[in-house]
């Protein structure tokens, strides 16, 4: 017999009712005869009464936590109310209780609340899902997914895959590769994205396309990244830069209403690549407090400092009400500013109406008053190259909103970066890398040819709270522009051919212009819901040091796989 209601379903309107419900026993309580069980599913929580004169009272007395049980019974009214759950004003008389599956003592607690180390709570991941907090990450990644899978269907995009096993194209992260036993010594690479892919779609014809895509990279890792993860892909032909936006912009305001009845205002600010790295820092600038970056050049470019002699740029930020920071804490801001490949971190305060700071005794009385720091704000400044001074002060700007709680609670803040440069060059390597990717597409080609450390791209990246949750940009579709942009990347004739003679073919043929985007959907995820680490919405992530622990990988093959494959492997 299927169950008849689930576990957070039932209220005072179902009184009287014989039920039959299923589900795991999250707690047994024996309270002077009495016993009360905890009956948990997916929804929620119903209390099971078992009295001493009832058959099954033997059967109650043996379930454990986690024991999978089925129950039937009446509804009748709770003499202790719990106001806290949905169920809480009922409970259930059983009539019939029956043990489906016993479960041993797990190795961390089923709850919300669990005091579980993550290698603990990563190896017994199936334990873990069973909590309440992290049903509710994967059940929202389930309506975030498909509430935007609804959107781009309204519009007219139609949902397509593309190949898992592929080429390798090594430009950026390291790949994923996989050896061919049909072919010895050559190798398939696992999907860095579906860039190459989605392109030829436009190619055919196909003129919207998206898809819910694995990718995979062998990167090192952090909190907001994983080695495989999952985009929202999204092509799309005869558009430009603003109708890629505009789309996107439709997709998170929907999204946040329908899934967490959050109204996002649009459209959403634009900002330059170069204005977000001048005021804040960062190419993924998080708007949901000031804290503004400026330029101090001009103040101390008269003034004689030792530490700021031949330094480009002396840029700097005030934080208000700052001035009673410890030694220690001004020490740790250090070391942030120097992990990020700050000089130094000078900083100077105004208690009492005087301004301090290891800097002040080369300054005059009217230089110190040039900076008109209000009573208690304490100014910090960074000398040195313009790169090197922009990395410190943004990663110093996040740890002080941190530190003095200045970003707004529940709030939601998107951004466009613009404007970027269409190329990097490595001084190391002397040679340029695309700063996106290398198929796209100059604001210019003439200045790509002739200047190509000027050149600019359409590519527009998505910010929301100081995370990058989107990158795209319109491509190449003319084979000539192509040939120039991999010209000037250092690929050689040989090069092209290997890695993208099918795509150079492809652009022969009539491509249409098109361009796109791909959203993050595990960093979506994660801010929408709320939790700071990227492993709470993937369902069975990997550690840090990209090892699976539950299924023990990466792991050895036998030796027979290995000689299929023509395959050896040195132990170092």
């Amino acid at each position: 017999m299927k169950y008849t209601h689930h576990n957070n379903e039932l209220n005072m309107k179902h009184l009287k009712e014989h039920v039959y419900l299923k589900g795991w026993a999250a707690k047994n309580r024996n309270l002077g005869g009495l016993i009360f069980i905890d009956l948990r599913d997916r929804f929620g929580i119903t209390q099971l009464v078992v009295k001493p004169e009832n058959p099954f009272y033997e059967t109650a007395l043996k379930i454990k936590n986690e024991y999978v049980i089925e129950a039937k019974g009446v509804v009748i009214e709770r003499e202790s109310k719990n106001m806290n759950i949905a169920t809480g004003e009922i409970e259930v008389e059983v009539e019939k209780l029956t043990i489906l599956s016993v479960a041993e003592t797990p190795p961390i607690i089923v709850s919300n609340d669990t005091d579980a180390l993550e290698e603990t709570r990563l190896k017994y991941r199936y334990l873990d899902l069973r909590r309440p907090v992290m049903q509710n990450f994967m059940i929202k990644r389930h309506e975030i997914t498909q509430a935007i899978r609804s959107v781009l269907v309204e519009e007219g995009f139609y949902e397509m895959e593309t190949p898992i096993l592929g080429k390798s194209t090594p430009e950026g992260a390291r790949d994923y590769l996989v050896p061919s036993r049909l072919y010895p010594g050559t190798f398939y690479a696992l999907p860095q994205s579906p860039q190459i892919y989605k392109q030829l779609f436009m190619v055919a014809g196909f003129e919207k396309y998206f898809q819910i895509a694995r990718c995979f990279r062998d990167e090192d890792l952090r909190a907001d990244r994983q080695p495989e993860f999952t985009q929202i892909d999204i092509e799309a032909s005869f558009v430009e830069p603003n109708d890629v936006q505009t789309l996107v912009e439709k997709v998170m305001v929907q999204t946040f209403k329908k899934v967490l009845n959050v109204e996002i205002e649009s459209p959403f600010v634009k900002m330059s690549y170069q204005e977000a790295m001048e005021k804040y820092g960062s190419d993924k600038p998080d708007m949901r407090y000031e804290l503004l970056i400026q330029d101090y050049q001009h103040v101390f470019e008269s003034i004689s400092i030792p530490l700021f002699e031949n330094k480009p740029s002396i840029r700097g930020l005030v934080l208000e009400n700052g001035s009673g920071l410890s030694r220690k804490k001004l020490d740790a801001l250090t070391g942030v500013v120097k992990k990020n490949h700050g000089e130094a971190l000078v900083y100077l305060k105004k208690l009492e109406g005087i301004v301090t700071g290891s800097i002040a005794k080369f300054m005059t009385e009217e230089q110190l008053e040039s900076l008109k720091l209000n009573e208690g704000a304490i100014l910090f400044l960074v000398p040195g190259e313009f790169e090197d001074v922009s990395s410190a002060l943004g990663a110093l700007r996040i740890e002080l909103a941190n530190e003095f709680n200045l970003i707004p609670e529940q709030s939601y803040k998107f951004l466009w970066v613009v404007d970027w440069p269409l190329l990097e060059y490595s001084e190391e390597e002397q040679r340029f890398y695309a700063k996106h990717h290398p198929f796209t597409a100059p604001e210019d080609p003439k200045v790509l040819k002739e200047n190509p450390k000027a050149a600019m791209a359409k590519a527009y990246d998505i910010v929301l709270n100081g995370y990058e949750i989107g990158g795209g940009s319109i491509r190449i579709h003319n084979q000539d522009v192509q040939k120039l942009m991999f010209d000037t990347l250092g690929l050689s004739k040989e090069d092209i051919q290997n890695r993208f003679g099918f795509f150079v073919d492809a652009l022969k043929y009539g491509t249409p212009p098109h361009g796109g985007l791909a959203l993050g959907l595990d960093r979506v995820v994660m801010l929408m819901t709320g939790t700071a680490n990227i492993k709470d919405v993937v369902a069975f992530p990997k550690t840090q040091s990209a090892k699976d622990i539950m299924m023990q990988a990466p792991s050895d093959v036998d030796q027979i796989q290995l000689e299929e494959l023509q395959i050896k492997v040195g132990k170092s």
